[in-house]
């Protein structure tokens, strides 16, 4: 099996939405075509990718008016978790898996 990839996505400070989608083109690499949107992250976060976990900090720490982005971001990397559980049992040949922790 590959080696595993560590993303970190680190939204200590963030105090805007701009300010959280900059953080996660920076931790994904995602290119300057990223729309920094949650269309445009789930569209990028669901590419086949090389095994890899992704390290949150900071989450439980956004200003309340950001608490629903905190919301999106993890509904959004357990749903391509489950994606990638699903993909990988139906296609053997593969072995990639997609993981998060969320640190505080």
């Amino acid at each position: 099996m590959e080696e595993k990839k560590v993303v970190t996505l680190d939204l200590t400070g963030c105090k805007y939405l701009g300010e959280i989608h900059q953080r996660i083109k920076q931790a994904f690499d995602f290119s300057d075509f990223y729309g920094e949107n949650w269309d445009a992250f789930w569209d990028l976060l669901n590419e086949p990718r090389e095994n890899t976990v992704v390290m949150v900090y900071g989450l439980t720490k956004l200003p309340k008016k950001l608490e629903s982005s905190g919301k999106m971001i993890v509904d959004l990397l357990e749903e391509n978790k489950v994606y990638y559980d699903n993909f990988m049992r139906w296609q053997s040949r593969f072995e990639r898996y997609f993981d998060y922790k969320i640190i505080n």
